[in-house]
């Protein structure tokens, strides 16, 4: 179980008060203390000021969050779950008291309690990806379900990374690794930095690795997807040709001629090649993909090399370093420029596997 980070308490410190607000000031300032120290590890103290906090604005659920949070950390998961459930008729609240909530009831052992709140959860929030996300973990006994939850949090939350991060790392290991490709460099883009990235770079070079097979000098296998079916539309006409056997795999036939193995050097003209073909052939019309006009106007810019290798370089580290000392002003100068620009993703602009089903 991975808790979510203490981050409540932020927006108070805007906040203004009126009054009986003494108490309610003092309740605010007292939390605010608390959460510091519980962050150095004297819990009990913090648990006696929270309990403070919460008797001086018994309507604020923020401080019984941290509260039930203190209680955690004590390993005393009765009051903490105990705590955690008075927030859930509480004004105010997000989806991260469900999700904390889930998350002790699960650890605690059980499990049923757990997946009940993470349902009521979205019945109150149900563009929850966070809360999608816990129904995915869930799934131990069916990867196949997980993945349902984990997409429907990106469909129904795009902004949120985990899901792409879960749902990435499923397909990469089946036998339909173009959506894991794609949902693996979306995460990258919205989580840049940290642990999870580093393991999805190299996950990313492994797959095009394992779906990139040169077998001799004259045979090339190629295989990201082996979903070959055709989706009949209402008036019974065929749909669109499914896009990793129809679109991915032969662009990415067509975009490998010459190269003689797989290397940070070697994708990263694939898939320069790819992108160019992808809108020169006008499959952005029938197959609009928003990571693919992040691509292009990597390409216009001129970073769209830099950026590849630093997609990448957690799958063949040795040839990263050796390339970035060879090109240390022109990758400076991406990262100079990716500090200021980035893929965006929200409503408005997303991808989803199901986009492409019609």
């Amino acid at each position: 179980m991975k808790l979510i980070t203490t981050i409540l308490l932020l927006f108070i410190c805007n906040a203004v008060f009126s009054q009986s607000d003494t108490d309610k000031q003092k309740a605010h300032s007292t939390a605010l203390k608390a959460v510091k120290i519980m962050d150095q590890g004297d819990l009990e103290t913090a648990i006696t000021m929270l309990n403070e906090s919460c008797k001086l604005d018994p309507e604020k659920p923020d401080y019984r969050f941290e509260l039930g949070y203190a209680y955690y950390l004590k390993k005393d998961f009765g009051k903490s779950i105990e705590t955690l459930k008075q927030t859930l008729i509480m004004k105010d609240i997000s989806d991260q008291y469900y999700q904390m909530l889930g998350n002790i009831l699960d650890e605690s052992g059980k499990r049923d309690s757990a997946l009940g709140i993470y349902q009521k959860g979205l019945e109150k929030f149900p563009n929850s990806g966070r809360l999608y996300l816990e129904m995915g973990n869930m799934q131990k006994d069916s990867l196949q379900k997980a993945l349902e939850y984990y997409e429907k949090g990106i469909q129904v939350d795009p902004g949120f990374p985990s899901n792409y991060y879960r749902a990435a790392k499923l397909f990469c290991a089946s036998t339909e690794r173009v959506w894991g490709v794609l949902y693996g460099e979306i995460f990258m883009n919205m989580e840049r930095g940290s642990d999870r990235t580093e393991e999805i770079s190299k996950l990313l070079f492994d797959t095009y690795s394992a779906g990139i097979k040169f077998e001799s000098d004259s045979t090339i296998q190629i295989s990201f997807s082996k979903n070959g079916s055709v989706t009949i539309k209402d008036d019974g006409s065929a749909g669109r040709l499914p896009f990793g056997l129809g679109v991915f795999e032969p662009l990415i036939a067509m975009s490998i001629t010459g190269e003689k193995g797989i290397s940070l050097e070697s994708l990263s003209r694939i898939r320069t090649n790819f992108v160019k073909r992808y809108f020169a052939e006008n499959y952005n019309q029938n197959y609009q993909n928003v990571l693919y006009d992040w691509h292009k106007a990597l390409i216009d810019n001129g970073y769209f090399d830099s950026y590849n290798h630093w997609l990448l370089m957690a799958g063949a580290s040795d040839e990263f370093d050796t390339w970035q000392e060879a090109n240390k002003e022109k990758f400076g100068e991406f990262i100079n420029w990716f500090k200021s620009h980035q893929l965006k993703i929200d409503k408005d602009h997303k991808f989803h596997r199901s986009d492409y089903s019609l």
